[in-house]
């Protein structure tokens, strides 16, 4: 009995050190003896507001970034995160949130949440969601969707941040 958990020790022992060894550094920070890593200056910029984006309460949505920023009165960003497209972009320009759904089957057939609805290119209506099941699938180019899609926790931070009426920013 004494050796089998012996044994049973040392397999357990082995593996915490295998997954302590290979765990990626974002979750290293903590560890002894290892550094936290410089964020790197192109990582920095990308996570600056754009330029020309307007002012005051907005959502800013850039497009070649695939990114949202949520920005307070004072121009301070609240929260920025990535997003996955929709195939059809709404042209560079100035919005507002025109309406919200609490929940709908979006254009590919997904279960939606938290849906803002901001606008209107190539007949296709245009608007950030969450998928329910928390899925990000990279959409069909050929079939028109738009819904820019977020994780549920960046949808829901959406949905409580842009109410109709509230500025939506498109960049390049």
């Amino acid at each position: 009995m004494a050796g089998l958990t012996a044994a049973a020790l040392g397999v357990v022992a082995f593996l915490a050190y295998q997954a302590n060894a290979n765990a990626p550094d974002s979750l290293a920070r903590n560890r002894p003896g290892v550094a936290s890593p410089e964020p790197s200056k192109a990582k920095e910029k990308k996570l600056e507001l754009p330029a020309r984006s307007g002012s005051g309460l907005r959502v800013v949505y850039a497009l070649k970034d695939k990114r949202v920023w949520l920005v307070g009165e004072d121009n301070s960003v609240l929260r920025t995160y990535k997003v996955t497209p929709s195939t059809v972009d709404p042209p560079p320009g100035m919005y507002t949130v025109t309406s919200r759904s609490r929940q709908i089957t979006g254009t590919d057939g997904v279960l939606v949440e938290h849906v803002v609805r901001f606008a209107e290119a190539e007949g296709t209506v245009i608007g950030f969601s969450a998928a329910i099941d928390g899925s990000r699938p990279d959409p069909d180019a050929a079939e028109k969707t738009g819904g820019v899609r977020s994780s549920r926790v960046d949808g829901k931070a959406l949905w409580r941040f842009a109410t109709v009426g509230v500025p939506v920013a498109v960049v390049k």
